[in-house]
């Protein structure tokens, strides 16, 4: 065989800055458009996004010489970047500097896919699986005196 032949699947989750309730219709579905154009630019393929007000959830197959990191870089500045600058925002569109990166398994793609496309319906009836999702945002730390 002459090329590579993979079949890489990564489950990707991010929160907006400090959890903030950004993601509300129609800026949803703008951010989901430009997370899978940019997806599709990076040559990987979009299987479901889906998320709530404060965070996305994003499973993608990936080629090989695709980094997760370089991926989650990339999707993220450019939503935020284009986010501020269409709707005015100056700023305040951003996302938490952190990501979770999950590998899945060929089997369970479309587990992950159902889970990840009905994101409102697992949180308000709070049918959640912890390790797929965000922790909660952490207060910040009391400054210590010197």
């Amino acid at each position: 065989m002459s090329d590579a032949w993979t079949q890489l699947y990564l489950h990707l989750v991010w929160t907006t800055w400090k959890r903030a309730p950004l993601l509300v219709e129609p800026l949803r579905s703008e951010v989901y458009h430009l997370i899978q154009a940019d997806c599709t630019r990076l040559r990987a393929d979009v299987l479901a996004i889906g998320g709530i007000e404060d965070h996305v959830h994003l499973l993608v197959r990936v080629p090989p010489t695709l980094a997760p990191a370089m991926l989650v870089k990339q999707v993220k500045g450019s939503s935020a970047h284009a986010m501020n600058h269409a709707h005015g925002f100056y700023r305040t569109f951003r996302w938490q500097s952190g990501y979770g990166a999950f590998s899945v398994s060929k089997r369970h793609v479309p587990i992950i896919t159902e889970y990840i496309l009905n994101q409102e319906e697992h949180h308000r009836e709070q049918r959640l699986w912890p390790l797929l999702e965000p922790p909660p945002a952490q207060p910040a730390e009391a400054k210590r005196p010197a």
